[in-house]
């Protein structure tokens, strides 16, 4: 199969070199404006009909025969712009597009040419920055990861979360890089927010299936999110304030149009608002019990960009980001004052902290006219510290003592990579745009280590002791390497090409080299009309050992080991894209994908306890999920959005001898809801006014839950002879056994702009489920007794309780643009 594939490939490309008089145009496609480079620019030539679009750091080439060109450069929500010259050698255009300043940023929407009907590649979708901004959303925090929950195929956690289970697969199995670099925690505040601050963003690309072979080491999906440049010309920035938190940014050129900056900060202020409330939070037992106590939660994020140009063939970009979650608390527990006899205090400490941080020092280097070239070295890290204690300190008046005992229970885990990667971009013809690149990564995974400290002070003695126990430090080593070709062979037939190759070091095992071969393939039926098929294969090596519905900082990253094989995906899609006029684009889209290697933890076992390391609380076991996704997007004019609606089903089944669990039959995933809905509308009624909303539909989460229940008298301990009352025990049928009522919810935001004199000021006023849906985020059991006249006992009632945290939740948020 390899050498079919690569046969191909060559014959391919020898074609490719037999046309003659053929010069290359090349150059980058930036805003007029601020100098910042744009991504997927379309590039046509009218004469030829050949075309392009930009990569991701704007650049493009194509090549074409002497002689006239006319090319057309176009982009959403820019003037199109026209270059008619005789091409006779090779030439730099670099193209500046200006905007178009009678639409207003929540008008500029719409899936860019790259991803529409003529493309080769299907299951991606774009959402620009500017209609991100304006969807409605919690506590009036814009929120990238909640705006793809809304597309078909995406699917959210627990209400409100922003965790991501895309076509069957779950959370770990997102690949979400920022800047070209892994991001591993996505989520602040316990997944009800994420970590990518809008402000600092310029494009996000979501892929689902058919993935480009540039891509790899998750199985379920790839969220591609870059960051801005900065403006090269003058000095831009926004400023905005909402009820839980507040974000600023700043760019522009440290030397015009060479060297520029970007820098965005966020921080919220639920610590500070929540202060005056502690003690009735906290309780107040007796005089003296709130001094010193301390108690909050805040996160913050630092995102930070420069870039440098040497010259037109030269470019340098430093990138940053370092986020934090925090949680703190120092509660005096109880004071017994003795009188002459002394004092005694007991307090109690919390300190969690956990986030990431991330860098990147990128080369951007044109070749020649044909070959760009991108070189990455990065490192991204992600800790997780959690430090709890008490102090017990007795003070004696007479004489004067003091005798001090602190014990200190921590949890340390955490992953950090350093990685270096040369990525090609390679334009051959009109006929071919090839990828193709290797990189190497060297991982360092902390798994759980418990730290248990005590220290005892007494007539100024110190004694301490330090254990330490769990799970050791793990070393690895990744290599990967693709190449990718996306290839006319007709104005009707394109296909996209590619071969990703990975291998995994560690703990002295290798898994050798997996192919994963990518196929997608487009046959365009008219100019508005195409159908699309695709094939991808993944490997992942790293896995995210999690025992609840939300994201904890202690879901734990964990790599694959001698026991534990990298899991891998096989998925086939194919769908039929429709384009309307230019005004609504329809897609159609199934799939069906089959996993391996997954793993759960055992019925019972957490991240706590050393008895055994992680690798011996889990199960491993396989999957498959199925689905139809359809999606009508309005691009242009004034009321613009889209429709979604998902049916999809997602089984799992672990029947290993001694790894079963649900006795080895297959049960739904926990993610697995059957229908999803989405509607976003946003309309501009003027440049001073415009709203939107959405409003969502799926079925109910699955869990699992005692449904029935048993006489414990057939069970001898429990025999009435020996023991009246007898219990009712539980039976739990079967794994994820319970559905919970089907979810939905209405969010509506109103803007109103200013024109001031010297920016743009906006009041933003959203309502979180307006008509106040109580959808559930938790299911227990509630237990009732009453006096039974007719047994003498106690009659007891169980039912199920339903949980919910989001009622209607207003928010209003006031923002300045200058």
């Amino acid at each position: 199969m390899q050498r079919l594939f690569f046969l191909f490939l060559s014959t391919i490309f020898t074609c490719s070199f037999t046309f003659a008089q053929n010069y290359t145009i090349s150059g980058y496609i930036t805003i007029n404006q601020s100098g910042e480079t744009l991504i997927n620019a379309t590039l046509l030539d009218q004469k030829s009909g050949k075309g392009t679009v930009s990569n991701s750091y704007g650049f493009y080439s194509i090549t074409l025969p002497a002689g006239n060109v006319g090319l057309k450069c176009s982009y959403v929500g820019l003037s199109t712009q026209n270059h008619n010259f005789i091409l006779t050698k090779d030439t730099v255009v670099n193209i500046k597009l200006s905007e178009i300043a009678e639409l207003n940023e929540v008008v500029v929407m719409g899936n860019r040419n790259a991803l529409g009907v003529r493309s080769s590649q299907m299951s991606a979708v774009n959402i620009p920055l500017t209609q991100l901004k304006s969807i409605p959303s919690l506590m009036g925090e814009t929120d990238i990861i909640k705006a793809l929950q809304l597309l078909p195929g995406v699917k959210a956690g627990a209400e409100g979360s922003a965790g991501m289970y895309v076509r069957g697969g779950g959370p770990d199995e997102n690949l979400l890089i920022l800047d070209g670099v892994p991001v591993y925690n996505v989520n602040h505040m316990f997944g009800f927010f994420s970590v990518f601050n809008a402000d600092a963003i310029k494009d996000v690309t979501l892929y689902k299936g058919s993935f480009p072979a540039r891509f790899g080491g998750r199985l379920s999906s790839v969220v591609d999110i870059r960051m801005k440049d900065g403006n090269e010309k003058e000095i831009h920035g926004s400023l905005n304030i909402g009820l839980i938190s507040s974000k600023i940014n700043l760019e522009g050129p440290i030397i015009k149009e060479k060297t520029t900056f970007n820098i965005s900060a966020r921080r919220t202020y639920i610590d500070i608002l929540t202060k005056p409330f502690i003690p009735m939070i906290i309780g107040k037992r007796n005089e003296g019990d709130q001094k010193g106590t301390t108690f909050g939660y805040y996160f913050y994020d630092l995102n930070g960009k420069i870039s440098h140009k040497f010259s037109d063939r030269d470019r340098l970009y430093l990138s940053a980001y370092m986020g934090d979650d925090v949680v703190f608390g120092n509660m005096q527990e109880y004071m017994i004052d003795g009188g002459t006899s002394g004092v005694e205090t007991g307090r109690l400490k919390l300190d969690w902290n956990w986030g990431n941080l991330i860098t990147a020092l990128r080369w951007n280097h044109i070749v020649n006219n044909k070959l760009f070239m991108n070189a990455t070295a990065s490192y991204a890290s992600y800790r997780f510290d959690l430090q709890q204690g008490t102090e017990d300190k007795v003070e004696v008046k007479d004489p004067p003592s003091i005798s001090m005992e602190q014990i200190d229970i921590g949890f340390k885990s955490g992953i950090d990579d350093y990685a270096a990667k040369v990525d090609f971009d390679w334009s051959p013809t009109p006929n071919h745009y090839v990828k193709f690149g290797a990189g190497y990564t060297s991982h360092g995974f902390r798994p759980g280590v418990n730290v248990l400290q005590q220290k005892s002070t007494d007539d100024s003695v110190t004694q301490q002791t330090d254990t330490t126990y769990g799970d050791q430090q793990v070393g690895a080593h990744e290599m990967t390497a693709y190449i990718e070709d996306d290839i006319s062979l007709s104005h009707l037939i394109e296909l996209n090409l590619g071969l990703h190759y990975s291998s995994f070091q560690v703990q002295s095992k290798f898994y050798n080299p997996l192919p994963q071969p990518r196929i997608g393939l487009r046959l365009l039926l008219n100019d508005h009309l195409s159908f699309k098929a695709g094939f991808a294969s993944m490997s992942q090596y790293v896995h995210l050992l999690s025992n609840s519905n939300i994201s904890l900082p202690t879901d734990l990253w964990v790599p694959v080991t001698q026991k534990i094989p990298p899991m891998r995906s096989d998925q086939y899609s194919a769908g039929v894209y429709y384009n309307f006029r230019d005004i609504i684009d329809f897609s159609v889209e199934t799939y069906y994908k089959t996993m391996d290697n997954l793993i759960e933890y055992k019925d019972g076992a957490s991240f706590f306890g050393a008895s055994t390391g992680w690798e011996d609380k889990v199960c491993m076991g396989r999957g498959w999920a199925y689905g139809i996704e359809f999606l009508a997007r309005k691009s242009v004019g004034k009321t613009t959005g889209w429709i979604g609606y998902t049916w999809s089903r997602t089984k799992r089944i672990f029947d290993r001898p001694g790894q079963e669990i649900n006795y080895g039959n297959a049960f739904s995933a926990k993610y697995d809801r059957p229908h999803d809905i989405s509607i976003v509308v946003a309309h501009q009624f003027s440049d001073k006014f415009d709203i939107a909303g959405t409003w969502v539909f799926s079925s109910g989460n699955v869990g699992t839950i005692a449904l029935q229940h048993y006489d414990g008298t057939q069970i001898p301990q429990y025999n009435r002879d020996k023991f009246v009352g007898a219990p009712k025990l539980p039976y739990i049928s079967s794994r994820n056994n319970y559905r919970y009522e089907s979810c939905h919810r209405l969010d509506f935001g109103v803007n109103f702009h200013k024109q001031k004199k010297h920016g743009m000021r906006t009041w933003n006023i959203s309502v979180y489920n307006v008509y106040n849906h109580l959808n559930p985020f938790l299911i227990t059991i509630t237990q009732e007794s009453s006096y039974d006249p007719a047994t003498g006992g106690n009659k007891i009632k169980k039912y199920l309780t339903k949980t919910s945290i989001f009622p209607v939740i207003p928010s209003v948020s006031y923002s300045y643009k200058f």
